[in-house]
């Protein structure tokens, strides 16, 4: 039997998503927690791997089960009693046999927040601007990455993806409430994302906002295909994989 595993998560304790050979993993206590509560070892397969410090407001996991889970909601509650403040187990349910949470999904969806007045409650999860910027102008060129598909420049150096190439459907900042409190956010969906993509982006698009770059030189280095010629990665806490879709319904 395959189930999904809704979840969220809170990325700071963790070295991100996937199993690490010395350093804690989301994947690593979700796999310790079920194998107490199901008393066999069991692999889970995320959506995602997010970086260190990335948060989740929904991560689609799948995991499989030699026999069938009588009790779905019993077993999340038992998880969350393992699994502590900074994993929530949302829901537990049966899919196909060839369901599969990565290959399966057709897009996914990130945000990164910041804002531009000095509050004390919003740096846990938002990254702290001193400076004016140009929104209007970061998302004239954010629009432009709707228009490439080779995304090499916004990609951590030496992974092990087969291609660069990502299809953005959705690049956007807006402010979150009064647009005078300072708050922004930046929305950005795609069938896939490389290691490091949006920290990037944002990074670049902020320097486009503080007018070190035009439009036209982001474009550029895009085109140069080459990290190096790219603005820097931004903080990790201020980012959220936020939503996950499928060609099917899920619960």
């Amino acid at each position: 039997m395959r189930y999904f595993i809704r979840l969220a998560y809170d990325g700071a304790p963790y070295h991100g998503w996937q199993v690490q050979p010395h350093d804690a993993s989301v994947q690593e206590a979700i796999e310790r927690a079920m194998a107490i509560v199901l008393r066999a070892p069991v692999s889970v397969t995320g959506a995602g791997r997010t970086d260190t410090g990335v948060n989740a407001a929904m991560m689609i996991a799948h995991f499989d089960c030699e026999q069938p889970i009588a009790h779905c909601d019993r077993l999340a509650h038992s998880l969350n009693g393992l699994l502590g403040r900074s994993i929530a187990i949302y829901k537990i349910f049966p899919v196909a046999s060839d369901a599969h949470a990565r290959f399966d999904a057709t897009s996914r969806t990130y945000k990164y927040f910041l804002h531009t007045s000095k509050s004390p409650f919003l740096t846990q999860y938002s990254w702290e601007c001193h400076h004016q910027l140009d929104f209007e102008l970061m998302n004239e060129a954010a629009s432009h990455l709707l228009h490439y598909r080779d995304f090499t420049s916004f990609s951590k150096l030496h992974t092990d993806v087969k291609t660069n190439n990502c299809l953005v459907t959705h690049a956007q900042w807006t402010p979150l409430g009064d647009a005078d409190d300072g708050r922004w956010v930046f929305t950005i969906t795609a069938d896939r994302f490389l290691r490091n993509m949006v920290r990037a982006i944002v990074g670049t698009l902020v320097d486009v906002g503080l007018h070190k770059l035009g439009v036209d030189d982001f474009d550029r280095i895009i085109e140069m295909k080459d990290r190096c010629v790219a603005g820097q990665s931004m903080p990790g806490n201020a980012l959220f994989l936020w939503h996950i879709t499928y060609p099917y319904p899920i619960e």
